[in-house]
């Protein structure tokens, strides 16, 4: 199933991510390019994964203005690259089913199937990090159940959204179901849409 796959790669990111442990850390794909889905899922969740720990920061009450600021900017430009690289995972998708013809009755999906990949990546790092609360050494036994549970209900999430990624693709495999991939129609990074940025031109 391609989601054992995926699931593989994003647990791989996230435990190297956590050797140093740090967001200015350098970037290195254990996947060549030549390994197309495996060079686009393992950026895909070092991205997420990053903007992850972007957000803990940010989220600091003693964090200097100045410093918060400068954040703000990288976690914009994370998001940019996260939804640029669901854009390419899509188009990967777009290829690779380009020769399959939908059937007459086939449907679409409220989701292409890079958006629940996102999600599962997503998913990932939420439960690599309430494991983490659930085994926390210096954290109250009350905590740590109530993280397990939390954890639980996580872990049927990863089941259940990996399987309706895999019927997913296996129902536009079938043609049963098609791909419509939507450009990204963000306004606020343009200064012709933005006001505030066109008001500066």
């Amino acid at each position: 199933m391609f989601t054992d796959k995926a699931n593989r790669i994003f647990q791989e990111v996230i435990e190297k991510y956590h050797i140093i442990n740090t967001v200015d850390q350098a970037f290195e794909n254990a996947y060549p390019e030549s390994q197309l889905i495996d060079h686009l899922l393992y950026r895909k969740c070092w991205i997420d994964t990053v903007q992850w720990h972007y957000e803990d920061i940010i989220r600091d009450p003693q964090i200097d203005p100045v410093a918060a600021l400068t954040l703000k900017r990288q976690i914009d430009a994370s998001n940019q690259d996260r939804t640029d690289m669901v854009e390419y995972i899509d188009s990967y998708f777009l290829e690779k089913y380009s020769h399959i013809t939908p059937k007459q009755d086939a449907t679409i999906n409220t989701e292409s199937p890079a958006w629940g990949i996102d999600r599962l990546s997503i998913l990932a790092l939420k439960i690599y990090h309430m494991n983490e609360e659930a085994t926390r050494n210096d954290a109250s036994s009350e905590h740590k159940a109530a993280c397990q549970k939390k954890l639980e209900v996580l872990l049927e999430q990863r089941v259940d959204l990996s399987t309706a990624i895999d019927t997913l693709l296996s129902d536009i495999e079938k043609g049963d179901k098609y791909m419509k991939v939507y450009k990204q129609m963000k306004m606020y990074n343009d200064d012709e849409l933005n006001p505030v940025l066109r008001s500066q031109k």
